[in-house]
Formats: structure tokens, sequence, C-alpha cells
């Protein structure tokens, strides 16, 4: 708007010439903040552990936003309490767009499960846009027995509460999966939570967890290497890096469907000139081939979008 307007339409009383003079004071600031964004480098938190697929989606993307704007891109691992920890300190931190947050589903997962967290999952955050999809895809080690989800099920039923699965922490898109799975199938087992999926993958590859469902990026070389079994998916079509590989609904819980999403927050105070200039910039890298194929060889599928 024209400084000039917003004076003209405003009292000519003392009141309204200086609520005038803020506002075109925030906006040439607002302005002035987007112009010179970044100033310093760009700092991604990333709630799990290292491997996992919020960490793969903000290391492959980081390089070539650090390349475009000339500034550091650090990502910083922040893994505890399915996320909470790493919420916290987006919230807390300085809303100049230096400070950012790749997450997954379990953002909406915790602001659904817990009663009373340390911020406001709406008031403190500004959505960017979200990055990915990506179905999570239920495996087991070779050793435990069953090769189907229809087996799988049955040795479960036979063992009520004796055996167990993982998650990549209480409220993450893994355990509302997995709850989601046992409902659909009538099972009830133990659920063992760690800090990551990467975890998740490996002591399930090693026999220490029976059956869990898993982000495909971490998952997928385990299952090619035959470390484990992929089972299902648990989106309502297959994978096309796995095509094999049935969805939980072909397999027999028809209806079944969870497509994990991942996205980038930043402080819920962002001026809408910075999250609308990371928004454009994260839509142009992520419709790069050698951003989009590694990611569609993942499993997942890019899906940039609006704030």
């Amino acid at each position: 708007m024209n400084f000039r307007t917003v004076l003209k339409n405003f009292p000519l009383a003392a009141g309204g010439v200086a609520i005038a003079l803020s506002a075109g004071a925030c906006l040439a600031q607002t302005g002035a903040a987007a112009q010179s964004y970044p100033m310093r480098p760009i700092r991604i938190i990333v709630p799990f552990t290292p491997g996992s697929a919020s960490d793969f989606f903000a290391r492959i993307t980081g390089p070539k936003l650090a390349e475009a704007w000339g500034q550091q891109v650090v990502v910083d691992n922040r893994p505890s309490a399915g996320g909470i920890v790493a919420g916290e300190i987006v919230a807390r931190a300085a809303p100049d767009g230096h400070t950012l947050m790749l997450t997954s589903s379990a953002f909406a997962g915790s602001a659904a499960l817990y009663p009373k967290l340390p911020y406001d999952s709406v008031k403190d955050f500004a959505g960017v846009t979200q990055v990915a999809s990506n179905p999570n895809m239920l495996v087991v080690a070779p050793t435990l027995g069953p090769r189907t989800l229809k087996e799988l099920i049955a040795l479960v039923k036979q063992n009520p509460g004796k055996l167990n699965f993982g998650s990549a922490g209480i409220g993450s898109g893994i355990h509302y999966t997995m709850e989601l799975f046992n409902l659909a199938a009538g099972i009830k087992a133990v659920h063992v939570p760690y800090k990551g999926s990467p975890e998740v993958v490996t002591e399930t590859a090693a026999g220490r967890l029976h059956y869990s469902f898993v982000p495909m990026p971490p998952s997928i070389p385990f299952v090619k290497s035959g470390r484990l079994l992929g089972l299902a998916v648990s989106t309502a079509t297959r994978s096309l890096m796995l095509p094999d590989v049935p969805t939980v609904a072909e397999a027999g819980l028809p209806g079944f469907d969870y497509d994990g999403w991942f996205g980038l927050l930043a402080p819920g105070a962002t001026p809408r000139a910075i999250i609308n200039k990371l928004n454009a910039e994260f839509a142009r890298i992520l419709a790069l081939p050698e951003v989009r194929e590694p990611m569609l060889n993942q499993g997942a599928t890019p899906r940039p979008g609006t704030p």
C-alpha cells in the first residue's frame, strides 16, 4: 500500500498520523528484512536422528538453499519426545527466518496427543511449505517367521501383549501408523519408542523389535539387501520403488491408508515476506532433477505447496 494513501485515509488527528507513520515504518521494515534476508547462516532443526526421513529431506534441500543464497545452511538434529524438544527450540527462536524446522506429521500428532505442550502449535509457528509425502512400510526380520501381513496378524493374535513394535517416539508418524494398524487388525503389542526411525529399522532387522512401520528412505536398503521383509506399505497405492510390496489394504485390511507428510515451519511471527521468499525457493529446489530424483528413489514424493 502507498504510504500517502495510508495517510489520506486516516483522520487528520495526531493519533491517526502516529498510527499511519507506525504502519508505514512497519511495512518498510518488513520489505527491507525480506530483501536483505538471509543475513547469516540458516539453521534447519530436525526433530529426529540423522538418517531419518526428516533428516534426509533437510540434507538434500539444505545445500541447494545455501548455493542459491550464499549463506551456510546447518542441519541441527534435536531428537527427543517425538519432536517436542525441537518444536520448543523453533517456537522460541527469533522470528527472522534464520531458524526453521523440517518436521513430520509427528508435529500434528503431538498437538492431538498431549494436553499441554511448551508451545502453541498454531500461534507459535508459521507454515512455509509441505516438502514431501512418504509412505511407511511394515517390516519384520526374516527370522520372525511371517511372510505376509495376514501371517503377522495371526502371530500377534496368538501372542497377545508378548510381541513388540518400535516408533520414533510417542506421537511420531510411525507411532500413529502402528496404532492405526493395531486397531484395524484387532491386535495388541508392546510399544517401544526410540528417538528416530533409523534405530527402529536396525532394531527390527536385529530381531529385538518384532514388527514396525518405518519410512521408506531408511528402510529401502534393508529390504533390498534382504535384512528386512517388507510386508506392506501404508498408502492406498504401492511404492514405485518396491512394486512387489502390496498395500495394507491389498494385503488384508481394506480401507487402510496412511501417507506421512513432511513440512517446513518457521517461528510464528516471521514476516510474511520472508515466508514467501522461502516458499518460492523451496518450490524451485524441489523441482530440481538432482533433488527430485533421489527423493523418488527413496520412495518419497516432493510436494511443494503454499504456506
